[in-house]
């Protein structure tokens, strides 16, 4: 009999699933529901795939306590594609939007929706986004379509404590790719919120869109229908063939996080790992660095740095035959990135801290 070997996956992107929910995916992938054949064989028209995403629809308006007010929208594209949707959707012809700027992710989508109309950079902190921007650093427009802000930066390891307060009556659209359902959420706040799932929801190539419904009708007529949010959420996600294997294992991690208690449940946990690891670098005397300021430090991407890249390099080298991967730093900027999404246990980070421990005493 053999064994399959786990590591402490830290990736930043796909991401660590739960265990208990590729478990899952094993013991169906042959026989879904009784079917006969795998999710993955299923027509999206059938009786046992419209289970499926309907499930889906229903644990994740429960999660984040929805109204009938807003539509759930499983689309392909990933988060990037919502950068040219959005405005293509939201802001109407001639006006302007907002764009807060916390790194590459927003600084992509600002790009997007300035290919196609106006767009206005509203805040930013570089060059170094070493932190969020406070209230008073954000120059809002009260006439803009809206305000898009990302909740995190998983490049740079900040995040939003709490979301900007945009003018009365300009929606706030937010990018919660890399921090969508890790604590608790109040969704009113929000016009738009969009995700791509290869972070805390699922597998990559499919991104959910929760929109308010009374935005939907901002959608403009000639877009092309794929693009058309409106469209979209007329047909349940549905016009054409949705990534079908994707929705259902983001079915199951909705799941999955319904059993473990919700958002409230999850944040305390998500706050407990990020503890750890922050408690970590910070009593390590300098040795370890963090890049984030203190109040605007991420719980799903801790980035530090040690004293020379060739100090990195070694930690890598020697992280890996201790069986933690992904620890290596984005390309454009370095360093060292642990991930540690919902699904990233805390046993996992443990086993981090104690090799920075051992790795300090032997080389600090």
């Amino acid at each position: 009999m053999t064994t399959t070997k786990r590591v402490h996956n830290f990736g930043a992107g796909p991401a660590a699933l739960p265990l208990a929910v590729l478990e899952q995916v094993q013991a169906e992938l042959l026989d879904f529901g009784g079917t006969g054949m795998s999710v993955m064989e299923t027509s999206h028209r059938s009786k046992a795939f419209g289970q499926v995403i309907e499930e889906a629809e229903a644990d994740l308006r429960t999660i984040l306590g929805l109204s009938d007010d807003y539509a759930v929208l499983f689309l392909q594209g990933g988060a990037s594609l919502q950068f040219s949707m959005v405005p293509a959707n939201l802001r109407g012809r001639g006006a302007s939007a907002d764009y807060v700027m916390t790194g590459k992710w927003s600084q992509a989508a600002f790009k997007e929706a300035d290919k196609s109309g106006s767009a206005r950079a509203v805040g930013s902190t570089e060059p170094n986004f070493d932190r969020v921007p406070t209230q008073g650093e954000i120059d809002f427009d009260s006439q803009a379509a809206y305000v898009h802000f990302t909740s995190n930066n998983t490049i740079y390891g900040t995040q939003w404590p709490s979301e900007p307060e945009p003018p009365s009556g300009v929606p706030l659209v937010c990018d919660a790719s890399s921090d969508v359902l890790s604590r608790p959420l109040d969704i009113g706040r929000y016009g738009l919120v969009y995700a791509g799932a290869q972070k805390n929801l699922g597998p990559a190539g499919i991104a959910v869109v929760v929109v308010r419904k009374d935005l939907l009708e901002r959608t403009p007529g000639g877009l092309p229908a794929l693009m058309d949010y409106r469209l979209m959420a007329e047909k349940r996600s549905l016009y054409n063939t949705p990534p079908t294997f994707a929705v259902y294992v983001v079915g199951r991690v909705l799941k999955w996080l319904l059993d473990l208690g919700g958002l409230t449940e999850i944040g305390k946990r998500n706050e407990a790992k990020a503890a750890l690891l922050y408690d970590a670098i910070d009593g390590s005397g300098g040795f370890y660095r963090g890049h984030a300021q203190l109040g605007s430090r991420s719980r799903m991407n801790v980035t530090f740095r040690l004293a020379s890249e060739d100090l990195e390099t070694d930690f890598l080298k020697e992280a890996e035959p201790a069986d933690l991967a992904g620890l290596k730093g984005h390309r454009s900027v370095g360093g060292l990135r642990a991930s540690i999404y919902n699904a990233c246990p805390i046993e996992s980070v443990q086993a981090l801290v104690d090799f920075m421990a051992d790795f300090q005493r032997r080389r600090g």
